[in-house]
């Protein structure tokens, strides 16, 4: 076992490449038991085993920084820098993180878990390192997939335009490529990067542009015809107008290929680029077979590749089905997601109805903005992105659909805790960043059932709608056959009491009635609400409550900070009712990884936490 002696990167030096080989395959069955047991991102980061261990074995990490992006790659790096003992505790309550945490390690440069950052990241190190004089390489690993969202060609340029001392390793596992011409690709490229062709390089240029009269014309004559050769062989032209060398596509499993180009490359200045191929899931035969369903996945069974669920239908399926139901019901319904065809539950849509679905890749902005102008041409379009990642497509909500008053539906998946990916993936933004946005609609249901229904009145609306959904199993609540639409604005009594009432939105409804039978049985009868329109609120029915009961509760699983209880507080100022009112919801903090129950119960948002803080607060009181 070679990996038990590899505890930091230093300790790859004194391994051959043969031994390295044995070290990839140590490392995937590792990371196979391990997310095996606890979930994870396993393809992505199956695929760049190897390229993590070529990187630390020819760069001197931590000095050397290497910024992931996106970062659910990163498995292999943190099993080599220092956590491969801990690494069981992957995502778990008090375990390390599934993504880069500069609180983790020193080997992790920047917190990630959005895509499409990593090239800024590594362009503005790279001012500051100039700007301070010091000496260290920066690289960005940056997937494919990353390379669709705009920031990231924003980036490239800025780099192509600053002459930025990078590497950027573009890691491809979509491309096609044979078998000759990749071959072909890495032997030219070890050579091109080799020190006497890259010398040689620069004195024929140099020589060439100081000729007398035609020294320019005849540069430039020359570098057309290299530049003509490389975009024959390779795909690298793009990335040489933006100003940066490009040497690929190289084998991305294969460490003699990486090892010589890299260390050849880390005696080179300037951008660079160097387009890596992999395969996703490599090692593992149901992650190769099924990469998508394998790029974020729950417990499965190392053997069969099946998960462990738990049967009951999840707010995403339920999503899934009911827009096909819908879309069979009229044709102008499309279905709009960012590279989340699976995960958002519109994988079945996809083939039921191609032609009326889009994936626009990891690009949110232009995602809402082509939505917006099918909504005014005359479609229904429903746009399913999770909270987290609809946050990167703020300004155009607000501009492109809801200034025009476009009938755009933002099925807003991940609502709330998410749990094990953390805190840049939990949703718990999304009712204070919609709620204060004219003209749109937001609703949040408290099962599977009403969820039907919002959806279904979201599309008979004619305004720009959000619902927002938790993730994971729904109630396992009956479904009605027959969808109705839910008057706007409107809220629900579940049950009557004298002594307070308690104001609930989404997924926390349950709990908090769960929590009523509990403080009834602690003579507290309370009046339970539904509170499933955030925006509009039911301020005919708050009111009423409010001066019958005297004291209102909110729960909200959202930052407490202009969330559902905020906009409470503000219905009752403006109509000059003064009663106290309690909020509970996220503190004003970014939470952890961990799952969602040990996350609610830590927080104080499950049925137990809002027993305790009513009863404290009354006592108060």
């Amino acid at each position: 076992m070679y990996l038990e002696k590899i505890n930091l990167p230093q300790d790859l030096k004194g391994l051959t490449v043969p031994e390295l080989n044995i070290l990839s395959d140590e490392i995937r069955h590792l990371i196979i038991d391990v997310v095996s047991k606890t979930g994870g991102h396993l393809s992505s980061s199956l695929g760049v085993v190897e390229l993590t261990i070529a990187l630390h074995y020819v760069f001197n990490t931590p000095k050397d920084k290497i910024i992931w992006d996106v970062g659910h790659q990163c498995y292999a790096h943190k099993i080599l820098t220092g956590r491969r003992d801990m690494f069981h505790t992957l995502r778990q309550d008090n375990g390390i993180s599934g993504f880069p945490s500069r609180q983790e390690s020193e080997y992790d440069v920047f917190n990630t878990g959005h895509a499409s950052n990593s090239i800024s990241i590594a362009v503005g190190l790279a001012e500051a390192k100039k700007k301070k004089a010091e000496d260290y390489r920066i690289l960005s690993v940056i997937g494919d997939g990353s390379l669709t969202g705009g920031m990231a060609f924003e980036a490239l340029n800025h780099a192509g335009h600053l002459k930025s001392d990078i590497i950027v390793i573009l890691n491809d596992n979509e491309m096609s490529i044979s078998k000759n011409i990749g071959a072909l690709s890495s032997y030219l490229n070890r050579i091109m990067t080799g020190e006497f062709v890259t010398k040689t390089r620069e004195e024929i240029k140099s020589m060439l542009k100081n000729l007398p009269a035609l020294g320019d014309k005849v540069y430039k004559a020359a570098k057309h015809i290299e530049e003509s050769i490389k975009g024959f062989i390779t795909p690298g032209i793009f990335f040489e107008e933006l100003g940066f060398q490009y040497f690929g596509p190289i084998d991305g499993h294969n460490l003699i290929y990486l090892i010589d180009t890299l260390k050849n490359i880390k005696r080179m200045k300037g951008p660079i680029l160097v387009h890596v191929v992999t395969k996703k899931g490599k090692g593992y035969t149901h992650a190769e077979d099924d990469p998508s369903r394998f790029h974020g996945v729950s417990t499965f069974e190392i053997d069969t590749g099946n998960s462990k669920k738990t049967g009951l239908n999840t707010y995403t399926d339920i999503f899934g089905e009911t827009i096909i139901e819908l879309a069979s019901l009229d044709d102008r319904i499309i279905a709009i997601t960012a590279a989340m065809g699976l995960g958002t539950g519109l994988d079945r849509f996809s083939r039921v109805f191609p032609e009326r679905f889009y994936d626009i890749g990891i690009a949110e902005q232009h995602g809402v903005t082509f939505a917006a102008a099918l909504a005014l041409g005359g479609m229904k379009p429903f746009v399913a992105i999770y909270s987290t990642f609809l946050q990167r497509a703020y300004d155009q909500i607000i501009l492109d659909v809801c200034l025009q008053g476009l009938p755009v539906v933002f099925a807003v998946d991940r609502g709330g805790i998410v749990g094990q990916d953390g805190p840049t993936h939990h949703g718990v933004f999304d009712l204070s960043y919609f709620r204060h946005i004219p003209n749109i609609i937001v609703m949040s249901p408290k099962d599977e059932n009403e969820f039907r229904h919002m959806l279904y009145s979201a599309y008979r609306y004619d305004r720009p709608v959000a619902v927002r959904y938790p993730r994971g199993d729904a109630q396992g609540v009956m479904l009605e056959r027959e969808l109705r639409e839910i008057p706007i604005g409107t809220w629900e009594i579940l049950r009557n009491g004298g002594d307070l009432t308690i104001v609930a939105s989404g997924n926390t409804v349950y709990p908090c009635l769960a929590a009523a039978q509990i403080l009834h049985e602690n003579h507290i009868d309370c009046t339970v609400v539904n509170g499933r329109f955030i925006k509009p609120m039911d301020r005919e029915l708050l009111i009423d409550v409010a001066n019958r009961t005297k004291k209102i509760l909110t729960v909200e699983e959202n930052t407490v900070i202009g969330g559902f209880g905020s906009g409470i507080l503000e219905v009752l100022s403006e109509e000059g009712i003064v009663v106290p009112v309690k909020r509970i919801g996220i503190p004003d903090m970014f939470i952890t990884h961990g799952t969602q129950k040990t996350l609610r119960k830590r927080i104080g948002i499950d049925t137990e936490g809002i027993v305790r803080k009513v009863l404290e607060w009354l006592k108060r009181e």
